[in-house]
């Protein structure tokens, strides 16, 4: 008689990190003596735990996967105009400026003609600050208010957010064709106020001047310059800094 048996097959788990069995972190034993039984034990964060931060941030900060793209490293640079330039070398300082957390200490404005490639260098910052597991919250500005505007209930939890956020980046301030509403006015103020009180940082983008940004808002426009003053360009000029039109 032949005779069979059925042994279970031990299920193998797959780890994203077999230092740790995704634990993020391990106990480290070191010795105490020369005794060979005298150790201590150490707790150790692992690797990757800075990965697995940086993606929490990314999640977290509403950046589209398309935007993660965006680095310093795939700008074009050659055949632009020196205001481009000026624009690029701006963003790659401000994020060479850092202080020892990696934590921006002022702000920075693109603003000017469409095309110039300021959301990029914008968003090339964002990704760095993320790297180095810095919080960024990007509020895309018709998109954003839209929002709000379809969930008022949901106004003061999203102003809550971006006033506090370690690095808020507003694409596109002000962007659009009607009047800007009194409403709008009073949220942006009461965002770009508490951070100007707080010196939180933020990167700004818009097609205004400052002068623009100001004929809509002084208050808004002169903290706007306040705070950007070490790093901010104004790219003003013809259709040439439009890169979508070459």
């Amino acid at each position: 008689m032949i005779s069979s048996t059925n042994k279970t097959v031990p299920e193998v788990r797959e780890y994203r990190c077999n230092i740790c069995k995704d634990e993020e972190g391990y106990i480290e034993r070191l010795k105490n003596s020369d005794d060979p039984f005298d150790y201590v034990e150490i707790w150790r964060d692992c690797e990757c735990v800075k990965e697995r931060v940086s993606e929490r941030l990314m999640k977290s900060s509403k950046i589209t996967p398309e935007f993660q793209k965006k680095t310093f490293g795939n700008f074009t640079q050659e055949g632009r105009p020196p205001l481009v330039q000026d624009a690029y070398k701006a963003a790659y300082n401000y994020v060479r400026d850092l202080d020892d957390k990696n934590v921006p200490n002022k702000s920075i404005a693109l603003l000017g003609r469409p095309g110039c490639g300021k959301t990029h260098l914008l968003m090339a910052i964002s990704n760095n600050l993320i790297a180095k597991r810095t919080q960024v919250l990007y509020f895309p500005f018709v998109e954003g208010f839209n929002e709000i505007k379809s969930n008022l209930d949901s106004l003061e939890t999203r102003i809550h957010q971006m006033q506090q956020a370690q690095v808020l980046y507003i694409d596109d301030l002000f962007k659009g064709r009607k009047e800007v509403t009194d409403f709008v006015i009073e949220q942006v103020f009461a965002i770009i106020n508490y951070r100007y009180l707080e010196k939180k940082p933020v990167l700004i983008s818009s097609e205004k001047t400052i002068a623009g940004l100001c004929e809509i808002d002084e208050g808004i426009g002169s903290r706007i310059n306040e705070m950007c003053r070490d790093y901010k360009v104004m790219l003003q000029g013809g259709i040439e800094l439009n890169y979508r039109l070459q």
